[in-house]
């Protein structure tokens, strides 16, 4: 079955530094683009990083599972190995996170791998993995 694919735009503050974030640090193949904006191929789906510098930025935060989470927030779910990849990835390139690579829920449902970062303008990116996908949406 085929998943349908997602749009996100998002403020960004400086497409340059979008573009070497989003098409060099995260491997998105860059699609078309404007002097005010940039499409991303984020693992199958488009992304547009809009030039709003005033709007750029994570402010708010959640508690879940002992971790202050940014509300706003957006991501993928990849397999357990493109995750520990992806975290010794960005660990390397000295990436700050937000949250630590670590397991959230742990032993209960909806246990997952998770991590946060921000990109260049303060957004705040959220990648995961799943053991068993069967708990993507475990109650």
């Amino acid at each position: 079955m085929d998943i349908p694919r997602f749009h996100l735009a998002f403020p960004v503050r400086d497409l340059a530094e979008a573009r070497a974030f989003y098409g060099g640090l995260l491997g998105c193949p860059e699609g078309r683009s404007s002097d005010e904006w940039v499409d991303f191929d984020f693992r199958g789906h488009q992304i547009v990083a809009h030039l709003s510098p005033e709007e750029a930025g994570h402010r708010a935060t959640n508690p879940v599972d002992g971790e202050d989470v940014p509300v706003r927030h957006f991501g993928v779910i990849m397999t357990l190995p493109e995750w520990e990849a992806l975290a010794e990835r960005l660990k390397a390139a000295g990436v700050e996170f937000v949250i630590e690579p670590q397991i959230r829920f742990k032993g209960q449902p909806g246990e997952q791998a998770t991590m946060f970062f921000l990109d260049p303008s303060g957004n705040a990116l959220e990648f995961k993995a799943f053991a068993d996908d069967a708990m993507v949406f475990a109650k």
